[in-house]
C-alpha cells in the first residue's frame, strides 16, 4: 500500500516533503537551510534576485517578493506548512507593516501549521541589570525595539486568530568567527571604549549556529503563541566581555570611560546597546525546544574559531 494516498495513487517524493519557506535568508537563514536541506523542501524568500546563485548553492529555492510591495506576496499563500520569519523591520516608525504584510499574504488561503519569528532582547529594555525571564512585561524604549515588540504582537495574534502555532525567539547579540562583523576583533583593533565598572551593563550572546538549531527547534517543537529566550549561559558585563576576548586575541584591553562621558563621543546606536543591562534566562529553550547548546559561553564560541 502506499504510504501516501492521493486520487494519483503515491505521489513522488518531492511532493511528500513539508515545504519550510524562509523570510529574509541572510547568514542565520542560509545556516538554518544547511540543517534541513534534504530533509524537506526550503524556499527563500528574497527581493535581490543578484542572491539567487547564494540562495541556490544553499539549496533552497529563490522567491522573489518584497516586504515592503505586499502585493508582490500574494504567491506565498499556502506555499509552505512552516515559516521563519528572519526579515527586519523597516528602518523608521514604531510599527513594524513588513511582518503585517507576510500575515495578511499567509492568510490568504490556507494559512501554514506553524510560524516562526526571530524578534529580538531589545522589547524587555532596561531592566537594570535583573534576571529576565520570558514572562516579564515588555518595555521597549527604542523605536528599534518597539518595531520588534510590535511585530511579536502582530505574529501572535495571527496565531490566535489563524489557528498557527506561532513561535517567538527573543535574540541578543549573535556572533560566530564566521559571520559578517561577528566577533569583536575590530573593535578591539579601533579600541572602542567600554563602559568603566561602575556604568556597566550585562550583556547575552547567541552563536549564530545554536540560533540556527534553535529557529529548527522551534518550528516543530514550539509551543503555540510562545516566546522563547535564546541566549547561551554566560553571565558576563560589556567590558568583562571586550577585556576577555581582547586577552583571547592578543589585544590591548579597550579603554574604559564613563557613561557621561559616552552620552558625548558616542553614536545613538552605540549608546543604547549600552544603556539597557539584562541577564536573561534560558531555562524555557533548554526544557521545551530540548536545545542543547554547542556554545555555553560566548567567550567558547570564539576560542573555537581560532
Amino acid at each position: 500500500m502506499p504510504s501516501i494516498q492521493s486520487p494519483l495513487g503515491a505521489l513522488p517524493a518531492r511532493f511528500r516533503r513539508s515545504r519550510l519557506l524562509v523570510v529574509g535568508c541572510g547568514d542565520i537563514g542560509l545556516r538554518v537551510a544547511a540543517l534541513l536541506v534534504g530533509k524537506l523542501t526550503v524556499r527563500a524568500l528574497s527581493s535581490q534576485r543578484v542572491r539567487a546563485p547564494v540562495l541556490r548553492a544553499a539549496g533552497t529555492t529563490p522567491l522573489w517578493g518584497n516586504l515592503d510591495r505586499p502585493q508582490s506576496l500574494r504567491r506565498l499563500a499556502g506555499l509552505a506548512q512552516r515559516v521563519l520569519h528572519l526579515a527586519p523591520p523597516a528602518t523608521v516608525g514604531t510599527t513594524d507593516e513588513r511582518t503585517e504584510a507576510l500575515l495578511h499574504a499567509l492568510r490568504r488561503r490556507g494559512a501554514p501549521a506553524a510560524l516562526v519569528y526571530a524578534s529580538t532582547s531589545g522589547v524587555y529594555g532596561d531592566c537594570g541589570g535583573a534576571w529576565v525571564h520570558e514572562g516579564q512585561a515588555l518595555s521597549p524604549t527604542t523605536p528599534r525595539a518597539q518595531r520588534r515588540a510590535d511585530a511579536e504582537a502582530r505574529v501572535q495574534f495571527f496565531g490566535r486568530s489563524a489557528g498557527v502555532r506561532t513561535t517567538v525567539l527573543r535574540v541578543p547579540g549573535i556572533y560566530a568567527p564566521n559571520r559578517e562583523g561577528g566577533t569583536p576583533l575590530e573593535r578591539l583593533r579601533k579600541a572602542t571604549p567600554v563602559l568603566e565598572a561602575a556604568d556597566d551593563v550585562f550583556t547575552n550572546h547567541i552563536h549564530a549556529d545554536d540560533l540556527a538549531r534553535a529557529c529548527v527547534r522551534a518550528l516543530w517543537r514550539g509551543k503555540p503563541q510562545r516566546a522563547y529566550n535564546v541566549n547561551d549561559d554566560a553571565s558576563l558585563k560589556m567590558g568583562d566581555y571586550f577585556d576577555a576576548a581582547a586577552a583571547l586575541y592578543g589585544l590591548p584591553l579597550t579603554p574604559r570611560i564613563s557613561r557621561a562621558r559616552a552620552a558625548v563621543e558616542m553614536g545613538a546606536m552605540q549608546l543604547s546597546f549600552m544603556s539597557e543591562s539584562r541577564r536573561m534566562v534560558n531555562a524555557r529553550m533548554k526544557q521545551e525546544l530540548g536545545l542543547r547548546l554547542r556554545f555555553a559561553s560566548v567567550l567558547d564560541g570564539l576560542a573555537a574559531g581560532l
